[in-house]
């Protein structure tokens, strides 16, 4: 895991600071996919959220809660994605816990269906399978 001081999580700059509780924080997504991408995080240096201790884990859903609000009073979404890559295999890149609050808009990809299973592309479209 890398170290906090090279961690872009661990300090944040004040500008990308939407929000903070007593044990994480709302911050504005460096590369969004969508305009209001934001991501919440954990104060605690910690790369699995199944690391964090139940107090951690019950603030940090309620921030998760609080991001989609945001984002939903300010871009008027038509609906969201909540994604959180737990783990390299997984496609975490930063070890550090981490969800991603994405707005989604209506025609914002040809075929918006699976969503989150297009992580793995040859299972994504289970309804052409006949199920």
């Amino acid at each position: 895991m890398a170290a906090p001081g090279h961690c872009p999580f661990c300090s944040p700059s004040e500008s990308r600071v939407v929000r903070s509780s007593e044990f994480g924080s709302i911050l504005r997504d460096k590369h969004p996919v969508s305009p209001g991408h934001l991501l919440v995080v954990p104060h605690r240096h910690v790369g699995s959220f199944f690391d964090l201790d139940p107090l951690e884990q019950a603030d940090l859903l309620n921030l998760i809660v609080a991001a989609q609000r945001v984002v939903r009073d300010h871009h008027e979404p038509d609906a969201v994605n909540v994604g959180l890559n737990d783990g390299p295999a997984a496609g975490q890149t930063i070890e550090h816990c981490h969800w991603h609050v994405i707005p989604r808009f209506a025609g914002d990809v040809d075929d918006p269906r699976g969503g989150v299973r297009w992580v793995v592309p040859e299972k994504a479209a289970y309804w052409e399978s006949g199920v």
